[in-house]
């Protein structure tokens, strides 16, 4: 699956999706660090990438319609994930989970690592 990850996104993190066989891109890497939310949809758009985010900004699908997209994956972690939590995001595939860990398919917009969710929402 081909990611963009946001600069709230850890160069830890960054480095599990490429040990993970991910074609993941970083947005410090391609120098959009300080884009404006638009550019940076747009870029996601234009390169059919999953955008995988901690900014709640991008959950808004009026302003960032999934469906155009490879997808939006907006995650809410815990303060300090744990490496095993990170190492299993990254593991993941594009594969929504049944706990909602993580959906990166077409149309998705909505991530939780939170265990009582058991869906993610689809457009």
């Amino acid at each position: 699956m081909k990611w963009k990850l946001d600069e709230n996104i850890g160069s830890r993190t960054a480095g599990l999706f490429l040990q993970a066989g991910h074609d993941a891109e970083t947005v410090l890497q391609e120098k959009l660090s300080g884009a404006s939310d638009e550019a940076l949809y747009a870029v996601c758009v234009r390169e059919d990438r999953c955008l995988l985010t901690l900014d709640i900004d991008f959950a808004d699908v009026l302003r960032f319609p999934p469906h155009r997209t490879a997808g939006i994956a907006v995650l809410r972690l815990p303060k300090n994930p744990s490496l095993r939590l990170l190492e299993t995001l990254a593991g993941e595939r594009g594969h929504r989970r049944e706990n909602g860990a993580i959906a990166g398919e077409r149309g998705h917009r909505r991530v939780s690592t939170d265990p009582s969710v058991t869906r993610s929402k689809g457009i």
